[in-house]
């Protein structure tokens, strides 16, 4: 018998689909349930490595975490993952497929669809619940023909769709309503309620445009979600970094992460941002710099082109000033290899460029190779001087997702793999230079590793002459928590009931 399906589509990107579909997995997996997310195309630079080393959506891999399973390349089948000149490439059940232009993509579809419908076929006949996301919005007319992630996932699945509204940025009621009045009859009829999401202020104030909203679309409002700050999911596009942060108070540590066109993975530093007396601020241009006390560069698809814009908006140039004068330099991926002497792309995997100067703050050459490495690892430190004078023994989980291949000159390198996909290894990664100030690794994730993210973070705090008061509070759980606050914030009951699910629950 094939599991129940609900499907969260928005009216826009960023309208809360991702958070919503990630409470409902935790929602139904407390309530007894076996359930799994489900997205069939996903366009994101913020991508994760499954156990069986498949490359899927973060935003997958959190909701999978939030059902208690293991994510899987069927949860995101096809992922799209911007490069330059308005390529992507397109990674087809974990695996890169081609790279493809816009136009080319979309003749790509039929191919594609199949794929889709087994991956999700696959997922019901294994789960009770699978809980479907779509991308962007199902009213953009000009693509609905050839869609495959939104209403046609829906009619082929007869799964009922919760509509979702962000109040936040404004609009809300012609977003809500405009998005059913463009749904054709058959379309529309499969959206059986509508959720209003990131409300600010007194929610009773609302209640008149909740009464609206009924009316007019003739659908219940499931319910009404408020704005919060206070539980860290991981985001699933880079939307989010244009929210402003909430300034941290009594700041003695500034980290500045530099936001590159094409950042990856940016989801890394939010447990940097989450420490007392830390700040964590995304920089995009030089001016904005200042003098942080360490300089993150980030992870990315497209090295080449991202490290020549470092250098066209002068932030290389100041990037490797305040490194002479004493700033901490840390890379995650391809920000690791531009912290090279140079990149060699022989093959053009990546650019035309056979040769690009690094910003060579460390001793390392890469290499772009046309196989991407993608593999969960554990490690430890092996290092004990500069940046992680405090953390040598401490061990460490993350996954790697790079098309390069790196030495190290002085053979040298900080970090050891022990496992690698699930084989045990002695793998060397990374490079720390001769100060111990510019430090470069492929793992993702490093600082959710809370010893490791500590004893970097107090080794900073010394040399400032700081001191660092971390938080040792109880550990809860973000999902948890995200559940807690929608499931009282929507009628559960009803939600169960659109489900077709039978299981009292407290409404």
């Amino acid at each position: 018998m094939s599991g129940k399906v609900i499907m969260v589509q928005g009216t826009a990107s960023n309208a809360g689909k991702s958070v919503l579909v990630t409470a409902l997995c935790r929602i139904f997996k407390n309530d007894g349930f076996t359930v799994a997310p489900f997205k069939s195309q996903n366009m994101s630079l913020n991508s994760f490595v499954t156990p069986d080393g498949g490359e899927i959506g973060r935003a997958q891999a959190a909701q999978a975490e939030a059902a208690g399973v293991a994510p899987t390349v069927d949860m995101n089948p096809i992922l799209l993952k911007p490069e330059a000149n308005s390529r992507s490439q397109v990674v087809v059940r974990g695996k890169p497929h081609r790279v493809s232009s816009a136009a080319d993509y979309y003749r790509l579809k039929s191919e594609l669809w199949p794929i889709v419908t087994q991956s999700l076929d696959k997922l019901r006949a294994e789960y009770d619940v699978v809980v479907i996301e779509g991308a962007g919005s199902p009213a953009e007319v000009n693509l609905a023909r050839d869609e495959i992630v939104n209403m046609r996932v829906a009619r082929y699945a007869q799964a009922p769709v919760l509509l979702v509204g962000d109040i936040d940025r404004g609009g809300v009621f012609a977003s809500l309503l405009g998005t059913l009045w463009l749904l054709n009859p058959e379309d529309r009829a499969l959206v059986k309620a509508l959720v209003v999401n990131k409300f600010r202020g007194d929610i009773k104030l609302f209640e008149p445009g909740v009464k609206f909203l009924e009316e007019k679309s003739g659908l219940p409002v499931a319910g009404v979600i408020p704005s919060f700050n206070d539980i860290a999911i991981a985001p699933e596009d880079s939307v989010a970094l244009e929210r402003a942060m909430p300034e941290p108070k009594n700041v003695k540590i500034d980290i500045a992460v530099i936001r590159l066109p094409h950042i990856s993975n940016f989801d890394d530093f939010d447990p940097l941002a989450q420490e007392n007396g830390v700040r964590v601020r995304y920089v995009s241009a030089a001016k904005e710099l200042g003098q942080p006390d360490l300089v993150i560069l980030p992870g990315t698809k497209t090295t080449v082109a991202d490290l020549d814009w470092l250098r066209q908006t002068g932030l290389a140039a100041r990037i490797t000033s305040l490194y002479r004068k004493g700033a901490f330099v840390i890379g995650i991926c391809g920000g690791y290899q531009m912290l090279g002497r140079h990149i060699d792309d022989p093959e053009h995997v990546e650019s035309e460029a056979e040769h690009t100067p690094g910003l060579a703050l460390l001793p390392i050459v890469t290499a772009f190779l046309p196989t991407k490495e993608t593999h969960q690892v554990k490690g430890e430190v092996v290092a004990a001087r500069g940046l992680l004078a405090r953390a040598k023994g401490a061990s460490f989980d993350g996954y790697e997702i790079h098309m390069g291949r790196t030495s190290d000159e002085n053979g040298n390198s900080p970090f050891c793999l022990r496992e690698r996909s699930g084989e045990v290894c002695d793998f060397p990664d990374g490079c720390l230079d001769a100060s111990g100030r510019a430090l470069g690794t492929y793992v993702h994730g490093l600082f959710r590793n809370e010893k490791l993210r500590r004893a970097i973070l107090r080794q900073i705090a010394q040399t400032k002459g700081v001191r660092l008061t971390f938080k040792n509070t109880p550990h809860e759980d973000p999902y948890d928590k995200l559940a807690d606050l929608v499931r009282s914030s929507l009628d559960m009951k009803l939600i169960y009931s659109i489900a077709g699910l039978n299981k009292r629950v407290n409404s």
